[in-house]
């Protein structure tokens, strides 16, 4: 209610209501309950017969106005007075932003009236002064009002704990510096490879009885998880223990900090890349990339206890026999059919042997991606992503049972990465095994080497190339940027002799530019070439840089070399030693050796025993 209208419900001169501020020495308008009275007297209220003398506007409420008078002190409107129009003071505990209403229609008297004695009865106890009858809330409002600072508390609340339980979550996880043999962070816009290491370590309650009981946790079990760029797809490939690798030189940190180097060996076994002379994970990621030129992003590492408290903690996973298997070595004794497995025999299923096939790593290989197969079903089934018993047990046992890389040991990315992988269709996760042939070199075969189609498995996933059938959206968006790769490839091209290039190595191995001049100058008669020394910046992908007017150039030098079309990247030339503008052919880490062509496969290879997730098979 305004000034005005409040005076006329209480009887009350609404000049009144200015009390002179002793602090200030002027007067200010009281309207709230708490607002002290003046001891002043005020004027009195004058007959109402003169009340229309006067001509002040009011801003009166349904357009009529009425003549009043000033309280002592004040101005009129519009000139500085608190007051309606004006931001000057206004009462107590009143912004500037608040003005003084504006006065409904009255007929009231244009000069101070009377104002009503000490003596006179009704005057309402203090701090109700000129307030309508405050209504009590009903029970149901007080009952809705507590209830909602409740639930702001118990949000409150929750949000605490979630946090309290992430970092929780953050203090299981056991992680390792790799240095520089993976990625520094996780990158949800790109493609990413991880590296999934099972070890046979025999740390955890129960495991003392497995194999070899003195083992450093060598790797056991290995496989490089592809994720593609476009997550349509993902190619997980299994790395046998057994296979004939070098193992390159190792930087490894040290418990006080500092760093030592494990020296390298060639022709040994690819578990040895673990554990062996103190090797950690990093040892394994660099003999990966050493194998197959992919760069590996991370690792993730779990031992004996890990399968045990993960398949219990989604309730078990479900695997089929061909044929029932009774083996005393892994002590996983099942009929044929169907299974629900976890725990220990989730455990010996994995680890046996002499259950299935020949009786070798490479068929116990393939029954291990069944089961990982079905694990990933089950972790992507609504009956575990909708329970949150389910999801409580699997991030504990998760968090507990990997170590990983120190790119990605925190709660948040470990759940992106999660996501990023949640996004493939599991039609569309392959499993393969890196095709191998026994190794000559021995009598007994015991060992393996790569096969011949190794490689072109690895430049599938090196290329990012689907081995399932994708989207036919997807597939047309990577055959359209393909088509536009291509099309720089096509038109006239230069002789070798009169393509003038500086070369640079931007992440080939140490002295590929020196080697690549030397190739091209005596094998390929590109005479006008130079070396240029290191690139600025290392480049995952070999490039050749060129102005418009030396595309026919680039197209030479991309056919001499088998350079894809996504390697040409037209933009502008440079000068050379002889002052003469040349095109610049920068060797990144993908750069195989001089004469080795880097064209990327359009289709991946069938692999001999591949499979994807979403299809059930028996063990046999």
């Amino acid at each position: 209610m305004d000034a005005q209208g409040r005076g006329r419900a209480e009887n009350i001169d609404p000049a009144d209501q200015w009390v002179l501020n002793p602090d200030t020495g002027e007067y200010e308008l009281r309207l709230t309950p708490s607002a002290p009275q003046s001891a002043v007297p005020g004027p009195r209220r004058a007959a109402k017969a003169a009340s229309r003398a006067a001509g002040a506007p009011s801003g009166a409420a349904g357009g009529s106005s009425r003549a009043r008078t000033a309280a002592p002190g004040r101005e009129t409107p519009g000139r500085g007075a608190p007051g309606r129009g004006a931001p000057g003071r206004g009462a107590p505990g009143r912004g500037p932003d608040h003005e003084a209403p504006d006065s409904g229609p009255d007929s009231g008297p244009d000069v101070p009236g009377p104002r009503r004695r000490r003596g006179a009865p009704a005057e309402p106890p203090p701090g109700r002064r000129g307030r309508r009858p405050v209504k009590k809330k009903s029970k149901a409002k007080k009952v809705l009002a507590w209830t909602g600072g409740t639930m702001a508390f118990v949000v409150l609340a929750v949000g605490t704990a979630g946090w309290l339980y992430l970092k929780h979550l953050e203090g299981n996880i056991n992680s390792t510096d790799v240095g520089d043999a993976g990625s520094k962070g996780f990158s949800k816009d790109e493609a990413f490879n991880i590296l999934l290491i099972g070890t046979d370590k025999r740390t955890g309650a129960g495991n003392e009885g497995y194999g070899d009981k003195g083992s450093v946790g060598h790797a056991d079990t290995n496989i490089l998880l592809h994720v593609a760029k476009d997550r349509t797809n993902a190619t997980a490939m299994s790395i046998p223990r057994d296979l004939i690798v070098d193992v390159p030189d190792c930087p490894t940190k040290q418990d006080d900090g500092t760093e030592k180097v494990v020296p390298g060996t060639d022709g040994v076994r690819f578990n040895t890349s673990l554990g062996q002379d103190g090797r950690n994970a990093g040892c394994t990621m660099r003999t990966v990339e050493e194998l197959t030129g992919i760069h590996v992003d991370h690792f993730m590492m779990a031992d004996f206890n890990a399968v045990k408290t993960l398949t219990t903690a989604v309730g078990g996973v479900d695997v089929c026999l061909a044929h029932a298997v009774n083996d005393d070595k892994s002590k996983l004794d099942l009929s044929a059919g169907p299974h629900k497995l976890q725990g220990e025999e989730a455990l010996a299923f994995v680890r046996t042997r002499h259950g299935f096939g020949n009786e070798s790593d490479l068929d116990r290989i393939k029954v291990q991606q069944q089961f990982l197969s079905s694990l990933m079903r089950k972790m992507s089934s609504g009956d575990t992503l909708t329970n949150p018993k389910k999801l409580y047990k699997l991030a504990e046992a998760a968090t507990k049972a990997l170590t990983v890389d120190t790119g990605i040991d925190d709660v948040g990315t470990l759940k992106d990465v999660a996501l990023e992988l949640k996004k493939v269709p599991t039609k569309n996760i392959t499993f393969l095994t890196v095709p191998v042939v026994d190794n000559p070199a021995e009598k007994v075969h015991a060992t393996v080497v790569p096969g011949p189609a190794a490689p072109q498995v690895f430049d599938a996933i090196k290329n990012d190339v689907s081995f399932t059938e994708v989207k036919k959206k997807e597939q047309a968006s990577k055959d359209a940027a393909a088509a536009a790769d291509a099309a720089k490839l096509k038109g006239t091209q230069s002789e070798a002799s009169e393509v003038r290039v500086r070369i640079l190595n931007g992440g080939a191995a140490r002295g590929s530019a020196q080697k690549t001049l030397e190739w091209l100058q005596n094998e390929e008669g590109v005479t006008k070439s130079e070396n240029a020394g290191n690139a600025g910046t290392s480049l995952s992908r070999t490039t050749l840089e060129y102005a418009p007017d030396q595309a026919d150039q680039a197209r030479k030098l991309a056919a001499i070399m088998g350079l894809p079309g996504s390697a040409l990247k037209p933009g502008k030339s440079v000068i050379n030693t002889q002052g003469l503008p040349a095109i610049t052919l920068t060797l990144g880490k993908d750069f195989k050796g001089a004469g080795v062509s880097l064209t990327a496969p359009v289709k991946a290879p069938e692999v001999q025993g591949q499979s994807t997730a979403d299809k059930v098979e028996c063990a046999k």
